[in-house]
């Protein structure tokens, strides 16, 4: 990755859709070099994958939080995974260091959705507790660099 890849990344981040003329012209590059480098960037991992972006809101997903997940004893991130992969409101889920043993955020449509969605986090016998926050505002949401 040189200069201009980071720069072809960030351009990409800003708008996926935009045509490779149109990111060349922004970066002094051809478009048949701008299509060589996203290739060559897709096929080294560098880029995973291409998607649309909702508003939640728009599709009805109004409620977001944030939960704490703790196990009782040790559960690996291979079965925390197993245990929420099949919960749709799981939009994302990561192992963290401190006294959780995960973080989970849920998309719901509403409290009582939401309320569910807890349910089925919580009733894996490797589940302790959980404890949620609710998003109240989203104040700055950057994608990853």
């Amino acid at each position: 990755m040189d200069g201009l890849d980071r720069k072809l990344l960030d351009l990409l981040r800003a708008d996926g859709r935009a045509p490779y003329a149109e990111l060349g012209d922004r970066i002094g590059l051809s478009a048949s070099a701008v299509k060589r480098r996203v290739d060559r960037m897709v096929a080294d991992g560098v880029i995973r994958g291409f998607t649309v972006l909702t508003d939640p809101e728009a599709v009805g997903h109004s409620t977001e939080a944030y939960v704490e997940l703790f196990c009782r004893g040790i559960v690996g991130p291979s079965e925390l995974t197993r245990i929420l992969k099949d919960i749709p409101e799981v939009i994302e889920a990561t192992t963290v260091t401190g006294h959780a043993d995960a973080i989970v955020t849920l998309r719901a449509k509403d409290p009582q959705d939401l309320e569910r969605a807890l349910e089925k986090v919580r009733s894996p016998q490797q589940v302790d507790s959980t404890r949620s926050a609710i998003v109240l505002s989203r104040l700055i949401e950057r994608r990853a660099h």
